[in-house]
């Protein structure tokens, strides 16, 4: 009589060395410019756009995983500026709704 050969415990194997080999997804970690002065954790350095990037954990940590925080510009953009700029018409007709000539009216207000 033949054994059958049961699929099942291979595909559970083939499964687990797929699953061991796929690398975790991480999330990327914000740098500081500084160290915090009374840290609780280890703390590590990576040379990261010409400046140290401070980070929170074991040193040689990927740069891919490192990043600098957003720039939030606190400077007020001109919103009613540019609406009255891009809403105005030109007198000329021929100059009326095209990208240039909307240019030119917001440079010549200049």
């Amino acid at each position: 009589m033949k054994r059958q050969f049961s699929f099942i415990p291979l595909a559970a194997r083939i499964a687990t060395f797929l699953l061991i080999g796929m690398p975790t997804a991480q999330a990327k970690q914000q740098c500081s410019a500084v160290m915090p002065p009374n840290p609780r954790e280890y703390w590590s350095w990576r040379l990261i756009d010409g400046r140290k990037c401070w980070y929170e954990g074991k040193p040689m940590l990927s740069k891919s995983l490192l990043e600098w925080p957003v720039r939030i510009s606190t400077q007020a953009r001109p919103t009613e500026e540019l609406a009255s700029a891009l809403i105005e018409k030109p007198s000329d007709p021929s100059r009326q709704n095209t990208f240039d000539a909307l240019w030119r009216t917001r440079v010549e207000q200049r």
